[in-house]
């Protein structure tokens, strides 16, 4: 179990130093000026989207509990497909509520999850098949988190 965990980590690792390498290093650099704008009030604005969604989140989650069961009518695969989507959309909502307070302090551990968060909807997309929303959504996160990332310790 061991060679999995470490096989995993290496792959995180090596996937990490990649999109690094093209959109923290070869990409146009983003002004200091607007890195340190988003890195300063980025956790505010965060805050407060995630204050103003929780009513539509919370309603969102009530709906698909009650809706679960009969988006398996379609067949499994609609049903399956409904019911990643929910825990893929529930798991981005945590792990940005899990950084946020990291965010404040600039610490890379907050930075990671907010990468992680980002893999997790380049999943989602990949699974709703939503190429559009994909390739414009992971290159904008990718692109803005590895521009901000030397500010985090």
């Amino acid at each position: 179990m061991t060679k999995n965990n470490n096989d995993w980590k290496s792959y995180c690792v090596k996937l990490e130093d990649f999109l690094n390498l093209y959109f923290g290093q070869k990409a146009p650099a983003l002004p200091d000026n607007i890195k340190e704008f988003i890195v300063k009030y980025g956790p505010y604005i965060s805050l407060v989207l995630m204050v103003l969604s929780l009513p539509a989140l919370l309603l969102a989650f009530g709906i698909t509990g009650i809706t679960a069961p009969f988006s398996y009518l379609g067949g499994v695969r609609y049903g399956l497909t409904f019911s990643f989507n929910a825990l893929l959309t529930l798991a981005v909502a945590v792990l940005e509520i899990v950084a946020l307070p990291g965010l404040f302090k600039r610490k890379l551990s907050a930075w990671r999850l907010m990468y992680y968060s980002s893999l997790v909807g380049v999943l989602q997309a990949l699974l709703a098949v939503n190429l559009g929303g994909l390739i414009i959504g992971a290159t904008l996160s990718f692109y803005c988190l590895f521009q901000i990332k030397p500010l985090y310790k």
